[in-house]
């Protein structure tokens, strides 16, 4: 059903393990692991949260949506994306149509537990981050949805087990 050389996209809340089961995988497949968040900050030369401070979300979302296109163009890739990249229609076109789409969903209370000492999350800077987090679940869980090929839920479940679930699914499927 998939192409072996179709690469595998990452979606899903901050702190359901984007980044570290897309680099487990990555490994597992012998392919290239690229995370969109890092890849702006390479191309930018600023953390997310200057990015942020200096241009708005809006302004974030804009380079996110380059970082997107150019990065589903390549094959055989496992890409980590930003929580929000779903919030853009292109963006979503890009993942679905490019390659395998696995959403790693993960519960408002799991992401509180990853996310607690993290510094580095924007939309994190409130005096309520569970409201935060709630809001952003119930706009952007519908999205990852539309778009997953697999979904996974991480809750409980060690990041390898994760991964292996997503790999029997996509070598399987």
């Amino acid at each position: 059903m998939y192409r072996p050389s179709a690469s595998l996209f990452l979606v899903g809340p901050m702190g359901a393990g984007k980044s570290t089961i897309g680099r487990l995988l990555a490994q597992s497949l012998s392919r290239p692991f690229v995370d969109s968040d890092k890849e702006i900050e390479t191309r930018t030369g600023a953390s997310i949260p200057l990015i942020f401070e200096k241009e708005g979300e809006a302004g974030f979302r804009l380079r996110e949506r380059q970082v997107i296109e150019d990065l589903t163009l390549r094959e055989g890739i496992v890409l980590a994306t930003g929580g929000g990249a779903v919030l853009a229609a292109e963006n979503r076109v890009c993942l679905s149509t490019r390659g395998f789409v696995v959403y790693l969903e993960t519960s408002v209370d799991e992401q509180l537990r990853r996310t607690a000492r993290d510094s580095n999350r924007p939309l994190l800077q409130t005096a309520d981050p569970r409201a935060r987090l709630t809001e952003l679940l119930q706009t952007r869980d519908p999205l990852y949805r539309e778009i997953a090929d697999f979904v996974v839920h991480t809750d409980g479940r060690q990041s390898r087990r994760v991964a292996a679930l997503i790999l029997d699914h996509y070598e399987g499927g």
